[in-house]
């Protein structure tokens, strides 16, 4: 247990932790899974002293959101500090049907879409992406603009419904001309397995299809496609971000 926190000292969460987007606690940001790192930022842009919320950032990826101060209880100092993993394109393409087989097995466990949900049973649409390729030990961005800036675009025709340049694996993003708001995996057959909300979506876990024919779902997001992305490396974090990253 950690009873005063410095931001010189890195911690690991000792259980999954909640985060949030505003020093308020009311929206959901991401979660911490058990054994991640994290660090505070530095106390000049905290409010260590006169907040019941604390803003840290997540070492892995460069995340910041809120911690709540009471569950600063669920810290204990890192004894080492994070290290990145560094992966290869080959190695990263060897663990695909590993990371597939991640959203599969999410997908057959019951679940309902959270929006910041990182660490299951329920998730978010990056937070799924994340999920599953953390899961092999390969760390991509939080947010679904953030994985669409970070992975190497891979070209397909729409209009003829030409994907065939696309792997398993490869993300696909959903948005507006000026920002991807969602992410799926792609699977071959032009099927990808992505978490989307109650709206518009399937409140939850399910394979659709790259079609601008079928069900209200498969045509909005159908309408709604933008790019497709491949992961070729394991996110490296600086040292210090300081930007919220929502």
């Amino acid at each position: 247990m950690v009873e005063c926190l410095s931001d010189a000292i890195e911690y690991i969460c000792r259980e999954n932790l909640d985060l949030y987007d505003s020093s308020e606690c009311q929206t959901l940001a991401t979660q911490a899974g058990k054994g991640r790192h994290l660090r505070l930022l530095p106390e000049q842009q905290n409010q260590i002293n006169r907040s019941t919320s604390i803003l840290v950032q997540l070492c892995e990826d460069n995340y910041t959101a809120w911690l709540r101060r009471g569950d600063q209880n669920q810290l204990d100092i890192a004894t080492q500090l994070y290290s990145a993993p560094v992966w290869s394109e080959a190695d990263i393409q060897a663990k695909i049907p590993q990371v597939i087989q991640f959203t599969q097995a999410a997908m057959a466990t019951p679940n309902h879409y959270l929006w910041g949900g990182t660490v299951g049973p329920h998730y978010d649409c990056s937070g799924l992406m994340q999920a599953a390729f953390t899961s092999v030990g390969i760390w991509i961005p939080r947010d679904a603009y953030q994985q669409e800036a970070f992975t190497q675009p891979i070209d397909f025709n729409q209009e003829s419904l030409n994907f065939s340049g696309l792997l398993p694996g490869d993300l696909i993003f959903f948005g507006t001309p000026q920002k991807a708001t969602h992410v799926g995996l792609y699977l071959g057959n032009r099927q990808y397995i992505h978490s989307s909300g109650r709206e518009y979506g399937r409140n939850g876990i399910k394979i659709d299809v790259l079609s601008p024919a079928g069900d209200a779902c498969i045509q909005y997001y159908f309408q709604q496609l933008r790019g497709v992305g491949r992961v070729i490396s394991s996110y490296q974090p600086t040292a210090s971000t300081h930007s919220l990253g929502l």
